[in-house]
């Protein structure tokens, strides 16, 4: 479980600090590591998230619900529309349920390729992938979609000719619009063939009091990487021109809070930390 609230996150030991790493300022992959429960961060992160757990009582909450999500969508890629080859864009640095290790119960050929601009991802890589030759992970950046897509590494597990499952879960949220976010999601998801899925999350302040949003500002205004909250109808431009999935069990086709997605029961799994986020999962026609 996370770090308790009211703990000395500055007294925790912190790991070794890998080349090009600044422990000295939050970063996203290690804030989310830390939302999880988990280890691989330093003391700026651990005291960025505490502070912003004063404001948002359920980050953990909301952490946990986007991986429920992110692990549930990519089973249902693999169980119900037999995707083999997945391409998980902002893997940060969770230990457990790794997209890998979720979709190759169903299928043990599956391929995986992480991609990440984090060196604190590549230093522990080898305990994201678990030594798998099926696996790999590639430094490249999101706004860079020639850049990611060209990568040799991603090119030698990726089969273009075949539909691939895109995994852009907690990360679209920091890229600012004048770096046009929906254009970037349209580019990878027009390199790939038709039966090909999208899976995504952002952050909302739709249903957020307004502290709460200024401290998630707040919190990334001095990390590495900015935070932009999208609302609903921002959400859904990301889909456009693709076919969404029904978010659960009698509902529309469309997007949800992530909690809901693939929920027994939607209600039950609404949230409040589930309402941090959105998220929906669409086929490219």
């Amino acid at each position: 479980m996370a770090q308790a609230p009211n703990a000395d996150p500055g007294a925790v030991e912190d790991p070794p600090v890998p080349p090009g790493v600044d422990p000295a300022t939050p970063a996203p992959a290690r804030l989310y590591d830390y939302y999880l429960g988990g280890t691989n961060n330093f003391a700026a992160d651990r005291i960025a998230a505490e502070r912003l757990r004063l404001s948002l009582p359920e980050l953990s909450d909301a952490a946990w619900a986007n991986r429920g999500f992110h692990q549930r969508a990519a089973s249902w890629l693999a169980e119900d529309k037999g995707i083999r080859q997945f391409i998980d864009i902002g893997a940060g640095l969770p230990t457990q349920g790794n997209t890998h290790l979720v979709v190759r119960r169903i299928a043990p050929d599956a391929r995986v390729v992480y991609v990440d601009h984090d060196p604190m991802v590549l230093a522990h890589a080898q305990q994201l992938l678990g030594g798998t030759a099926s696996t790999t992970l590639v430094l490249g950046d999101l706004r860079d979609p020639d850049s990611v897509l060209g990568h040799p590494g991603l090119r030698e597990l990726i089969d273009f000719s075949q539909p691939t499952g895109l995994l852009m879960t907690a990360v679209l949220h920091f890229v600012a619009d004048e770096a046009d976010p929906w254009g970037l999601v349209q580019r990878y998801t027009s390199a790939f063939v038709p039966g090909s899925y999208l899976v995504l999350s952002h952050a909302t302040g739709d249903r957020l009091p307004p502290r709460a949003i200024r401290a998630m500002l707040k919190t990334y205004e001095n990390a590495t990487e900015r935070l932009v909250l999208r609302s609903r109808a921002d959400v859904e431009r990301f889909f456009t021109g693709l076919e969404l999935a029904s978010p659960y069990e009698g509902a529309e086709p469309g997007i949800s809070f992530t909690g809901q997605w693939a929920a027994v029961d939607p209600d039950s799994a609404d949230s409040d930390g589930s309402r941090v986020l959105y998220c929906g999962v669409a086929r490219c026609p």
